[in-house]
């Protein structure tokens, strides 16, 4: 006889239903779990032995065989503590078999019994809806998983005891309900008001705000890059539903929810320049998401772009096109999503002095020029807008006055992407939420030049010579710009004004 009872494990998003099967046999007195596992669900077996004398049981002595089936997928963490525990407790005949079936479980086990909280409960309790099975996790993730939908069936035992006596029919425990606020309530103190000066990157921002287009901003330091670049997550309109559960689902399995609250509001994430490629995209023996997944819907800001390692800058080409990134190791493949808005600053050269006409650069136009060719070209094409952002004047500083608030500035915003919606949905176009990922034919349908604009276009492919993705980047930013003005063609101040954003090599 084997005891079934099924567990969640997942690789990447791609959660997956893993057949925990126990059985016993005589022999000498062993514990011993197979498949392909790491050392944490090996000692399983130590966590499971303890957990049971907390509950008054002892392990029988006979020779227990656990098996992770199927065995060719990788077992990490302590996830399998909880089912392992309870097909040893049905082979013993403490829980009914008929039973087994109607679970899925995950939870980790302390000695005395206790489950503690694991990571990706969110995507498990999602896949046990799906497929109409009750969902057992730690009482600790019990708002995580309550968020997997309405006819959810969630229990939540604080320990062993709970959930034996459950299934046993001893005691009943109750199903999981959401109590409270079930968002992250931390707002961002940061607004637009806050920078004086730099009318025109402020103007830029806007547009990239409106149609989620990458951004790279230039300039020498001090002249407050980075300040724009923080406040810009405070002028994007909020997330819909699904994009934060979306979002909340990566951040489950990265375990970065806190106290199992959906993120509500756009992530930033802006990693220091030393971060390896493994943290930036994703990876390390676990194949965990790196930071371009954690800014999914979001925004990814990288500072000094040039200090980052050349591996780490290119790893982001092919992300960036597909929205998506695939990590492949030896034992597991997981795949993540990964549209996020990048927007990066550096200096005009490693000293920021090149342009400065008070402070002397030794090297000048040859210290910017290697400094700049550190970021490849096909890299510098995968940003719709370059914005120089020179040193604020004395003036512009010393003014009392301040601009527009984050608030209003987000208003514009909003309209300006209703407006994109809207014509998308006129062509039957639903699966786009910005004009950054309008591809292939779904871009053609929606660029409409006036003649001006046809005319200015095609002297400015002559002169400049785009490459093709920087041309469609170009059209995509003039298309934004026309959205902000609520026209529905591309008018030549449009265009222009679009070409003005490209880099000046």
């Amino acid at each position: 006889m084997v005891a079934h009872i099924y567990t969640i494990t997942f690789q990447g998003l791609e959660t997956k239903t893993v057949d925990v099967q126990v059985h016993m046999t005589s022999g000498l007195p062993t514990f011993q779990i197979v498949g392909l596992a790491d050392k944490a669900v090996t000692e399983a077996k130590e966590r499971v032995r303890s957990s049971l004398s907390s509950i008054g049981l002892s392990m029988p002595a006979k020779r227990i065989i656990v098996n992770l089936s199927p065995a060719h997928m990788a077992k990490e963490g302590a996830y399998y503590d909880l089912p392992i525990a309870l097909g040893v407790l049905t082979e013993m005949d403490v829980l009914p078999m008929e039973k087994m079936l109607d679970f899925l479980a995950m939870g980790e086990l302390s000695l005395d019994g206790t489950l503690n909280a694991v990571n990706g409960v969110l995507p498990g309790a999602i896949h046990a809806n799906a497929l109409n099975k009750t969902f057992i996790c730690p009482y600790a993730s019990r708002f995580e998983a309550t968020w997997a939908g309405q006819n959810a069936h969630i229990l939540a035992p604080k320990n062993l005891g709970e959930v034996t006596d459950h299934i046993a029919g001893r005691r009943d425990l109750p199903a999981a309900r959401p109590i409270g606020a079930q968002y992250r309530s931390e707002r961002s103190h940061l607004d637009m008001r806050d920078i004086k000066g730099q009318e025109s990157a402020k103007r830029a921002l806007i547009i990239a705000a409106a149609g989620a287009h990458n951004m790279l901003l230039i300039g020498p330091p001090g002249a407050g890059k980075s300040m724009l670049a923080a406040r810009l997550p405070s002028i994007l309109p909020p997330m819909e539903s699904q994009e934060i559960l979306d979002v909340s689902i990566i951040y489950s399995i990265a375990g970065l929810l806190k106290e199992g609250k959906m993120v509500q509001l756009r992530p930033f994430r802006a990693p220091h320049f030393t971060t390896s490629a493994p943290a930036l995209i994703g990876g390390s023996n676990k194949a965990k998401p790196g930071e371009i997944s954690l800014a999914h819907r979001g925004v990814l800001f990288l500072d000094e772009l040039p200090e980052f390692s050349r591996h780490c800058l290119e790893s982001l080409r092919q992300p960036i096109e597909t929205g998506e990134v695939t990590i492949a190791r030896v034992n597991v493949h997981a795949s993540y999503p990964a549209n996020f808005q990048l927007v990066a600053a550096m200096n005009p050269c490693r000293c920021g002095n090149v342009d400065n006409v008070t402070t002397f650069c030794k090297r000048g136009e040859k210290c910017a020029q290697d400094y700049q060719g550190r970021i490849s070209a096909p890299l510098y094409d995968r940003f719709d807008i370059f914005v120089c952002v020179p040193a604020v004047p004395l003036e512009d500083l010393a003014l009392s006055k301040k601009g527009k608030a984050s608030m209003s500035i987000r208003e514009t915003v909003k309209k300006a992407r209703r407006f994109a919606l809207q014509r998308l949905k006129k062509l039957g176009i639903n699966n786009v939420l910005a004009n950054a990922d309008l591809a292939g034919e779904d871009l053609e349908k929606t660029i409409s030049l006036s003649t001006e604009a046809a005319s200015l276009l095609e002297k400015a492919h002559r002169k400049i010579k785009l490459t093709a993705r920087a041309y469609y980047r170009m059209l995509k930013v003039a298309r934004t710009i026309a959205d902000l003005e609520c026209s529905p063609i591309i008018e030549k101040n449009h265009l222009a004004e679009s070409l003005s954003y490209r880099r000046k090599s």
